[in-house]
Parts: C-alpha cells; structure tokens; sequence
C-alpha cells in the first residue's frame, strides 16, 4: 500500500510554538524559531519513521470562512495569534516549499476541509493507498473509515496515536465514527466556540446518541426525554443543529491535487541550505542535507582543552593562572599583560599553515574560584571581548555546559 500523510500544518504549528514555550529557540538575531524546529522535527521524523510514499501539508486560509458566515462567532473567542507565530508561519511555508512538498489551500476553507477532501478523493481513486492525517484536533475522528486513519502525535510523554474506526468509537464511546458530529453538535467545542446544546455535557450525549443515533432524532424525540434535558433540547434545537454544521468537516472542496504531485520527491538543497542557515539549524542541517553547518562549530567535551602537565610547560615561575609562563605577569589590580614580543602582523601571515606551535600565544587555565574572580575584574575593564562556549553537544535542549573561553587581546586567552 502507497502511504499518504497529509499533515494539518496550523495545528502542529501551535503545538511545537507552546512545547517551546519555557525554552524557546532564540536566533543569534532575535528570531524566535521554536515553532519552525518544533515542525520541522516532526516532518523529519514522519519521513524516517512512516517512509510516506506521498506526502502534502495542509494550511487555513487567511480571513473568514463559511463557517463564520454561518455563525460570525465562530472562534471570536480565542486569543490573538501569538506573533512569534504569525512571523514562522512564512518560514514554515518555506521550508516545505524547499522541501518540495505540496502546500495545500484554499481560500474560505480551512485545513480539515481541505484534508477530508483530499483523503476522500485518493481513497476513492486509488485502491492501493492508505491515508494518514496527521493533527491533534479530535473533529478529525468524523472523516476515519478503513483506509483513512488519524495520525495523533504524541504529547506529554504520551506516544503517538494511530486511530482507526474501532479506536474513534471506543473514544467516543459511539456507534459510527458519523456520530462524531452529532456528539459535538450537543456538547459543543470550545476550542472552536460552537456552542452545543446547554448543559449537555459528554456523558448525556453518549446516551442520547446512542438510543436516537443522531441529532435530528433527538430533537424529533425530545418529548420522551424529562426534565430541563427536555427543555434544552427543544429550547436549543436550533443551537444544536448548527452546532452540527460547523462541526462537519466538508469533503467537496474545490481544491486541486494529482498523485504525482504528491509523491515524495528530491528536496531543493540550495533554497533548503540558506534557510536552515538563516534559523541556525546546525543540529538539524545535517538531518535535512546530510552535513554540518557552515554557521559555527561547537566542540564536544572530548575537544576540550585540558591543563598541561607539568612535564609540558617550560620551567620558570608558575603565574596566577597555574602556567609556568614567565613572561605574563598580574598587577596587583588584577589586570593582565603581556610582555611576549608578537612578531609582525604582515610577516606572520606571509607563513603557511600556522597552527598552536608556530604562532606565539598567550593560553591560560582558570580552575579555581581564585583566578576565575580575577578573571571577572579584569574583563569588567575591557571595552569589549570574545567568548566561545564548550558544550557536550551541539544541541541546544541537550547540551551541558563543559567550560567558556575568553579572549581580549590578539594571542591570548583564557579558558
């Protein structure tokens, strides 16, 4: 069976922006780029995971729907797009666009729409694919049927989620996966503002839809029911009714498509190389395009500088930084200076491959809190200096901190 994943791009947009929420990804610009890496790490892992044979993602568009026409409340509840994420959806796009996968929208319908129509319309076409649609968003469970599945990922530590009809039916605890609709067109869904029937919470509705089956039939039969559930239901039909239609997911969406389109394909590494650059993806470069970063080097703790043996330095009076280098001396205001003559500029350039031993250097261990508060004082006096951090990865959300270098004068450091 050929594989489709059609991914709601909106929905694991937000979900990767708030996973980052305590930790966000910070570019050395400013760019908060959480809901990118967040994103991208998820397609990367369904491409090595799932091996989709064709692929698309799905956007909303921008402005209102039919569904706000229907009910012009529909979402006015929810707060303001977060701006870090109004700035990476274009990014995002990008992304996929390097990637060479299909961006599918439309204007006036959003992504589930788009989705359940392109799943539908595969399945009905094709016989040899099965179709994966991959969101959090539990409307989805209404479009389930044998060779369309919901692909939920995981949260919380909670694994990922495949759900096919048993599984939606189970969850609901419904009949038919069609009773979804039903089911929220008496409860509701807040996350949407459909406001459902009053006081009709999950566990009224299960039994309301599982003796009616829908909810016409409940509202045809609301004078066997008792009580204020009676009154709701003939009071809030309409509520009801209306409810259900902004909850169904419509599966005649005049978007356009064709199988070879959607088949995956060779990624664009030149517009794929300068984006990861411009976000500073070096941990996922050489997942996207099989090598490292130009963009910075982070060493391992492998790497890092050890303090000299003794049988390694020249002898003569040890310094304050524990360097047996007669030549550097501290002042008595905790300031460093340099006697070592530095040959000239010009003539040391002129020299190949200049390395550790043949360039005159200045290098200093600080391991003690001693020379660590001397250090501080001295670079409190400068107008400016260089620092590199020494990590264990170069991952950012795995990283410890091995040691810092810092330099303030050609030739001299410390670590």
């Amino acid at each position: 069976m050929k594989k489709l994943f059609l991914l709601d791009a909106m929905a694991l947009i937000y979900r990767a922006h708030f996973a980052f929420s305590k930790t966000p990804r910070i570019t050395s610009s400013g760019l908060n780029t959480s809901a990118v890496f967040g994103f991208t790490n998820t397609l990367l892992e369904i491409i090595t995971k799932e091996k989709p044979t064709h692929l698309a993602v799905a956007f909303d568009s921008h402005g209102p729907t039919f569904r706000h026409v229907e009910y012009p409340l529909y979402k006015a509840h929810r707060d303001a797009q977060p701006e870090d994420i109004t700035v990476a959806i274009p990014y995002v796009k990008k992304l996929v666009e390097a990637m060479n996968i299909p961006l599918l929208i439309l204007q006036g319908f959003e992504a589930d729409d788009i989705i359940g129509t392109v799943a539908k319309q595969v399945v009905r076409q094709y016989d040899d694919f099965e179709v994966f649609m991959m969101t959090p968003d539990k409307d989805y469970g209404q479009l389930v049927e044998d060779r369309i599945k919901m692909y939920k990922p995981g949260s919380f530590g909670k694994p990922t989620e495949i759900l096919g009809v048993k599984e939606i039916c189970e969850k609901w605890d419904i009949a038919n996966v069609d009773q979804v609709i039903d089911m929220l067109g008496l409860i509701g869904d807040t996350a949407d503002n459909i406001p459902g029937v009053p006081n009709v919470g999950e566990k009224t509705a299960q039994k309301l839809v599982a003796e009616y089956g829908s909810i016409e039939n409940i509202i045809a039969n609301a004078g066997n029911l008792k009580g204020k559930l009676q009154e709701n239901i003939i009071n809030f039909a309409e509520q009801g009714l209306l409810s259900k239609k902004l909850a169904t997911i419509h599966c005649e969406v005049p978007v356009t498509w064709n199988e070879i389109d959607l088949r995956v394909s060779e990624i664009n590494r030149d517009e794929l190389t300068k984006l990861v650059d411009e976000l500073e993806f070096r941990t996922l470069r050489k997942r996207l395009l099989g090598e490292e970063s130009n963009s910075g080097n982070s060493e391992t703790a492998s790497q890092v500088v050890q303090k000299p043996k003794q049988s390694q330095v020249n002898s003569g009076q040890m310094d304050l930084f524990g360097n047996n280098e007669p030549t550097n001396t501290v002042n008595i205001n905790g300031e460093f200076s340099s006697d070592e003559e530095i040959s000239d500029e010009n003539q040391i350039s002129s020299k190949p491959k200049l390395n550790i031993h043949s360039k005159a250097h200045n290098y200093h261990l600080v391991d003690n809190e001693q020379l660590i508060n001397a250090l501080i004082i001295h670079l409190n006096k400068q107008d400016s200096i260089c620092f590199d951090t020494e990590t264990t990865s170069v991952d950012a959300f795995e990283a410890e901190l091995v040691g810092i270098s810092f330099a303030y004068f050609e030739n001299e450091a410390f670590y």
